[in-house]
């Protein structure tokens, strides 16, 4: 006997936090960095910071994430060639920028990143990007190897995608001293 499943938002949100846990403390940190950035949740430069390099990176990152209300409202409503190319023209640069930092290191983590950045509508073109993005000549070639064999078949050659907007967006969380306790 089978029973029907029933996903929920919850549950939904729950897998969303699996697959955010399942990468690496690099990864998941420049995720949520990424999304202090592009919706200017925090002060990304005072929290993520740690030495001048990262400080450069952390401005490069707000030039280019200055686009994105831009390339959003350019994410085509067909598979049009001509309503794609201005829409991929921008988003494989900034995928480039975001590949090139060296963080994200598959495609899962691209994803992860791009549907929050972009919203649902972008997913369709999100393989095309990567792939794009992954093969540029600043990435070195070891890096585009492990990037380009990280995007399934199933990524590649979907029919189709969800329309349902993710409902996790990770954020910093203040560590918690081990034997210290609240009362609450």
């Amino acid at each position: 006997m089978t029973r029907a499943t029933h996903e929920g938002p919850g549950s939904l949100t729950l897998a969303e936090m699996k697959e955010f846990a399942g990468f690496s403390a690099a990864t998941q940190r420049y995720i949520r960095r990424s999304l202090d950035v592009a919706f200017d949740r925090k002060d990304a430069i005072a929290l993520w910071s740690r030495d001048a390099v990262e400080v450069t990176s952390i401005d490069a990152q707000y030039l280019f994430y200055a686009r994105l209300p831009d390339i959003k409202a350019l994410v085509p409503d067909s598979a049009v060639l001509q309503d794609a190319e201005p829409f991929l023209a921008q988003l494989i640069t900034l995928s480039a920028f975001d590949l090139g930092q060296g963080p994200i290191a598959c495609f899962a983590a691209y994803r992860f990143l791009y549907e929050r950045l972009l919203g649902p509508d972008a997913r369709p073109w999100l393989p095309a990007a990567f792939c794009a993005a992954a093969a540029m000549p600043h990435v070195p070639p070891s890096k585009r190897k492990i990037l380009l064999q990280s995007i399934s078949e199933a990524a590649v050659t979907a029919t189709g995608w969800s329309k349902r907007p993710p409902s996790f967006y990770p954020e910093w969380v203040d560590k918690v001293e081990a034997g210290s306790s609240r009362a609450y």
